[in-house]
């Protein structure tokens, strides 16, 4: 019997995790940044992709058309209920990369997105991907990919080595790979206890397999445990690459467009004496100790005049998505946590705190009196971007046609937050995507869509589906076992909800 898993984990489901990496929304902003012609994406693809999230919410967010893959029946059985439910028209399917790949109907794409797959599969599929890529990604098209990478990960390759053959040679399989997963860091522990040469010579590896055990395992299943896994150097990814006429164009990471927060000043000078782009860019990992690329990489890279990136950048449209008041002036880079310029930083997001979508130019005009010049108005937008704190905006006409259809996604997932933790993320027509909605917040919005008009309605709401299940609330780590605990503690959440959650979640039409 022929195993269809290719030694792919399967006995464990993916997590429900969404990637906003993978919306292709966010091309546009990376690539005026380095100064490249940004595709027009009309049709996408998703290789791999997991539960299915990040390709529908993708889908119903915007005009483009979705297809996708995922060898996982189970997990594509999910996703396709989400398209169903959206009509978004987005042809997601469970078949392996050769199968799919080999489809005569589906159409030429201007974005393709991998996220992680590319580590955890065979040479034989990753050919498979890259003469796909070569045969379906438009002229001018992207591809998105990511990837565990050199040399941030050498030192834990044997590690991670030892952890599946312990999994394979010692586990049981009738116990499962949750089990096996456990009893090989358990045994990591004691190798780690027994003080061997490697773990001196590698002294962070104690704080890698202490973060590992700390991880969901259905995310360490599928991360650790597959029977091909390969962290690549960048060189080695041009390689694999070069057949579909592929150029590296910039990172999908934002905030490594960021030099200051990344690298010392002698490493600044070093790779700025590197003549060549690919070695400069395999240079940079070296200084970082880098772990995990995220990377854009274009069939045909055209460079825009200064004029037309000028021009394109002030059409570029942002909405800030946190609290005015939560926003923290401070940012993680490769050299630790830096702090912001609250001269610069603050009239940007003083602007921005109604939470209404803004062009780059509309700042650039209102900012005229804080004496913010563009080029500093460019970088604080592409550090708040790359923190999480503003999202590309889709421009209103496309936002009204995606809204009916997030509309029906997202009443489908709230519903299913009911009984369910795992599906955090809601359907924006706004930013063309995800937005992080924990489930309590799913459950006011619910009731408010059901008529419930104030905090302590949707408290109640919530309460009862909890006590329906018999599920409590934790506070500071205790449960709260009475009802009138468990209510006034959703109460204070609501209220809080509705002050501050609630208007960003209207702007970004979700509520």
């Amino acid at each position: 019997m022929s195993d269809w898993t290719a030694g792919y984990v399967a006995d464990i489901g993916y997590t429900y995790g969404y990637y906003t990496e993978l919306n292709p929304l966010r091309v546009r902003l990376a690539f005026l940044n380095a100064g490249l012609v940004p595709p027009e994406v009309g049709a996408a693809c998703e290789l791999g992709f997991g539960q299915g999230m990040s390709a529908n919410l993708h889908a119903a967010a915007s005009v483009v058309q979705w297809a996708g893959t995922d060898f996982n029946p189970a997990q594509a059985g999910f996703a396709q209920e989400l398209a169903r439910v959206s009509d978004s028209g987005a042809q997601l399917f469970d078949e392996a990369f050769d199968q799919f790949c080999a489809r005569a109907d589906l159409p030429e794409f201007d974005y393709i997105g991998l996220h992680g797959i590319w580590s955890w599969i065979s040479d034989e599929n990753r050919a498979v991907i890259v003469d796909f890529v070569r045969k379906k990604l438009k002229v001018g098209g992207v591809l998105y990919i990511s990837y565990n990478t050199q040399p941030g990960w050498a030192a834990m390759v044997p590690m991670r080595d030892l952890l599946t053959e312990h999994a394979e040679v010692l586990g049981s399989d009738g116990a499962g790979i949750v089990s096996r997963i456990d009893s090989a860091l358990a045994f990591a522990d004691q190798l780690l206890a027994a003080n061997p040469a490697y773990a001196r010579a590698n002294p962070q590896i104690a704080e890698r397999i202490k973060k590992i055990k700390e991880q969901d395992r259905h995310y360490v299943a599928h991360e650790y445990f597959n029977r091909d896994w390969q962290p690549m150097a960048f060189a080695k990814m041009a390689q694999w690459l070069a057949p579909a006429k592929l150029q590296w164009a910039c990172s999908a990471n934002y905030l490594d467009a960021i030099d200051a927060v990344n690298l010392t000043a002698e490493q600044q000078s070093l790779l700025a004496s590197i003549p060549d782009p690919m070695f400069r860019q395999t240079t940079r990992d070296f200084c970082v100790n880098q772990q995990f690329r995220k990377d854009y990489w274009v069939k045909g890279a055209r460079s825009l005049t200064a004029l037309e990136q000028t021009e394109a950048l002030r059409a570029q449209r942002v909405i800030l998505v946190q609290p005015r008041a939560d926003v923290s002036l401070k940012v993680t880079g490769s050299l630790g946590e830096a702090t912001l310029q609250d001269a610069v930083y603050g009239p940007i997001l003083d602007q921005l705190a109604d939470h209404q979508p803004q062009s780059l130019a509309q700042l650039e005009q209102a900012l005229q009196p804080s004496g913010i010049h563009f080029v500093q108005l460019i970088q604080a937008v592409m550090v708040l971007s790359g923190a999480g704190v503003l999202l590309a905006a889709q421009d209103e006409a496309t936002a009204s046609k995606a809204k009916k259809r997030t509309e029906r996604l997202n009443t489908h997932l709230m519903t299913k937050a009911r009984s369910s933790s795992e599906l955090n993320y809601l359907a924006s027509p706004v930013a063309g995507g995800g937005i992080a909605v924990a489930r309590f917040h799913q459950l006011f919005l619910l009731a408010k869509q059901q008529g419930h008009k104030q905090p302590q309605e949707w408290a109640s709401f919530v309460w009862n589906l909890l006590a329906m299940q018999g599920q409590r609330l934790l506070k500071e780590g205790k449960t709260l076992e009475t009802a009138e605990a468990n209510l006034a503690e959703l109460t204070e959440q609501a209220t809080e909800f509705a002050d501050k959650r609630l208007p960003i979640l209207k702007a970004l039409q979700i509520a």
